[in-house]
């Protein structure tokens, strides 16, 4: 793990892991992070999806790849989450 990394972890942020579905752009990822939670009335499980901006320094991120990001300084004009670790590889199909 790199200095940047473990300076990362140490602080008390947010971390997500989501999917990449978009790399286009240079040293940036769009990560879609999907979580559920129930309704507060009715009850039923609903699916809450959100797409974040996450640094990717070197384009080692591609689509489909699971990855972990968490909260930084912001970098850009939409860009606060920096990507911190990737969970599963996308799989050829």
């Amino acid at each position: 793990m790199s200095e940047a990394q473990a300076a990362v972890k140490s602080k008390n942020t947010r971390t997500f892991v989501g999917r990449v579905v978009s790399d286009k752009r240079s040293k940036t990822v769009t990560v879609l992070v999907e979580r559920r939670s129930k309704h507060e009335l009715y009850g039923k499980i609903v699916a809450h999806s959100r797409k974040y901006h996450a640094h990717d320094e070197n384009g080692d991120f591609h689509m489909g790849d699971l990855v972990e990001i968490s909260e930084c300084r912001p970098i850009s004009k939409t860009k606060a989450w920096t990507v911190t670790r990737l969970i599963e590889k996308a799989r050829l199909v």
